[in-house]
C-alpha cells in the first residue's frame, strides 16, 4: 500500500467522522441561555409586581381605600411573581436534566427485565 493511497483512505475516514461529530457547543452560547433564563425570571416577577401594585393603586383610587388594596394586590402579584420563577426554573430543570440524559450510553434504550440495579 503506497503512502498515497494511506493518506487518501485517511482523508476520507476523517471527513466521515467529521460528518458524524456533532457541532461543537461554544461554551458562550450556554452562558448566553443561562443569562437569558436568569433575566427572564427577573422580568417575571417585576411584573407581577408591577402588575399587582397598578391594580391595586387604580382600585384605591377609585374606591378611595388607598393605600390597602394597593398592598394587597402587590403581595399577590410578588406572589404571582414568585409562582411563575418557579414554574420557570422547572422548565429549565427538565429540559437541562433530558439533555444529560441523552448524553448517557444506552439513553433511551430499553431496559433489561433482568437488571434490577
Amino acid at each position: 500500500m503506497s503512502d498515497d493511497d494511506r493518506a487518501e483512505r485517511l482523508r476520507q475516514l476523517e471527513a466521515k467522522l467529521a460528518a458524524k461529530r456533532p457541532a461543537p457547543k461554544h461554551h458562550m452560547e450556554e452562558h448566553y441561555s443561562q443569562a437569558q433564563l436568569a433575566w427572564r425570571m427577573v422580568i417575571e416577577l417585576v411584573a407581577g409586581l408591577g402588575i399587582g401594585f397598578g391594580i391595586g393603586y387604580g382600585l384605591d383610587a377609585l374606591l378611595g381605600t388607598q393605600p390597602w388594596l394597593m398592598v394587597v394586590f402587590t403581595l399577590l402579584g410578588f406572589a404571582a411573581g414568585v409562582k411563575t420563577m418557579i414554574a420557570s426554573a422547572q422548565e429549565a430543570q427538565v429540559r437541562i436534566s433530558a439533555e444529560a440524559a441523552l448524553k448517557e450510553p444506552g439513553a433511551g434504550a430499553p431496559k433489561n427485565e433482568d437488571d434490577h440495579g
